[in-house]
């Protein structure tokens, strides 16, 4: 005697669907929101540490611009100079840095997006 288990019935396949539906869901936006937070952390210590390495590197720069110049001009002109041409080059950069922020696309979570998909397939019947 065989014993096979009985095939789910079509209202059987529909209850399970709709108690497992939004656990999935569920599931992938936590999946989400867990990719795009892990990214923003690791995007936000790389370009902090990147500013101060270049704010230390521009302030050697002045420094030493200063020196150079104090050889030559009083030195508060030779002060006067370097501050200002340093004023005019954190300007540039700073609306290159804005507009390249600007032009930035969001972070997208890959996983979740492909583990939609495939949900969604599946649903759909496109796989098994």
């Amino acid at each position: 005697m065989s014993s096979k288990s009985p095939e789910p019935t079509l209202g059987g396949l529909v209850h399970d669907l709709t108690q497992q539906l939004p656990e999935l869901i569920r599931s992938e936006m936590r999946l989400a929101r867990a990719e795009v937070t892990e990214t923003g952390k690791r995007a936000g210590v790389g370009i902090g540490l990147f500013s101060a390495a270049g704010l230390l590197a521009f302030f050697a720069l002045g420094t030493l611009v200063a020196t150079a110049l104090a050889n030559t001009l009083p030195a508060w002109a030779a002060a006067l100079i370097v501050a200002g041409v340093l004023l005019a080059a954190a300007a540039v950069v700073g609306v290159v840095g804005k507009n390249r922020a600007a032009e930035a696309a969001p972070a997208k979570p890959e996983r979740a997006i492909v583990g939609l998909k495939a949900d969604i397939a599946t649903v759909r019947g496109g796989r098994s």
